[in-house]
């Protein structure tokens, strides 16, 4: 491994012609000139400069390194400058990977709040459903995860993995805008039992059916699908009825639907994740801190 100071030294002294002047140059004494290059053949395993009376040459290692010096110094500059910005957050990357609702709602208010103050951090998104999304974060494929989950569910977190809480998340019915119970401001789900239902992810089914279970029936599940548009659209069609969170009501797209929070109120946690050694990563931080704040300004959730 060479030293950077070492090659630095080097590469004045080519262009010095000799220890002395290359002394002069960097406000160095001849002797520490001397030491360095000779640190620097140490380091090569072999002389780097040859005298030929009063004049000094380069032997064929030496040749070859100078052929090189400028690259490494310049590709040394760059990577210093890089990491400078991104410790002084003026660029970076972070991967997040969310929940279809949380990209809809959480994730642009906290990247428009992000763009406007610090424009060099980029986020790439990422979709993934709890606990898929915890086992990408355990696996490096993403830098933030953002999940819920349910009460009664433990989720198993790695030692390495830190949660941070964001909210609660209140659970609602949608239903279409013309049905009977649509006029109430909260709907039990034993109300609701003899209806078809539109299940979504495998984590928000397990909870639905325990929820049902619990008000005493078992529901008829007509339809599953993990896209929140496509559950509107069936809700809005008369087709079926939904349990969803209330962050879905923040981009409810059709006026023929309605959501009704359940009565007895019933939650879910939403949270994200980080690996505990990227909390000093400054890009990271910065981001867990937006999603942070734009959690607190959820109204209704």
């Amino acid at each position: 491994m060479f030293d950077s100071r070492h090659i630095h030294t080097f590469r004045e002294v080519l262009q010095a012609g000799s220890y002395s002047g290359a002394a002069r140059a960097l406000g160095y004494t001849q002797p520490a000139i001397t030491q360095q290059m000779k640190a620097l053949e140490r380091d090569v395993g072999t002389p780097l400069f040859t005298r030929v009376g009063r004049q000094m040459r380069l032997t064929e290692a030496g040749e070859a390194l100078a052929r090189h010096a400028d690259v490494i110094l310049d590709s040394m500059a760059a990577a210093q400058q890089q990491m400078n910005a991104i410790t002084r957050l003026r660029a970076g990357r972070v991967r997040v990977c969310a929940f279809p609702s949380a990209s809809a709602t959480l994730i642009p208010e906290a990247m428009a709040r992000l763009a406007a103050g610090h424009p060099g951090v980029r986020v790439e998104l990422l979709e993934g459903e709890p606990p898929d999304s915890l086992r990408r974060l355990v696996r490096g494929e993403c830098d933030i995860t953002l999940a819920f989950t349910y009460p009664g569910l433990h989720e198993e977190v790695p030692d390495e993995v830190v949660e941070v809480r964001l909210f609660e998340d209140q659970l609602t019915v949608l239903l279409p805008t013309g049905h009977p119970l649509a006029r109430r401001r909260a709907v039990k789900l034993a109300d609701l039992a003899d209806e078809r239902w539109i299940a979504g992810c495998l984590r928000c089914r397990a909870n639905f059916l325990h929820e049902c279970a619990e008000q005493g029936f078992a529901p008829d599940i007509a339809f599953t699908t993990d896209d929140n548009l496509v559950v509107q659209s069936l809700v809005a069609a008369g087709v079926g009825v939904a349990m969803m969170p209330a962050l879905v009501l923040s981009f409810l797209c059709h006026q023929k639907v309605t959501g009704r929070a359940l009565d007895p109120a019933s939650r879910r946690q939403v949270s994200a994740y980080v690996l505990r050694e990227h909390l000093r990563i400054p890009a990271t931080a910065l981001v867990l801190d937006e999603l942070r704040a734009a959690a607190e300004r959820r109204v209704g959730c």
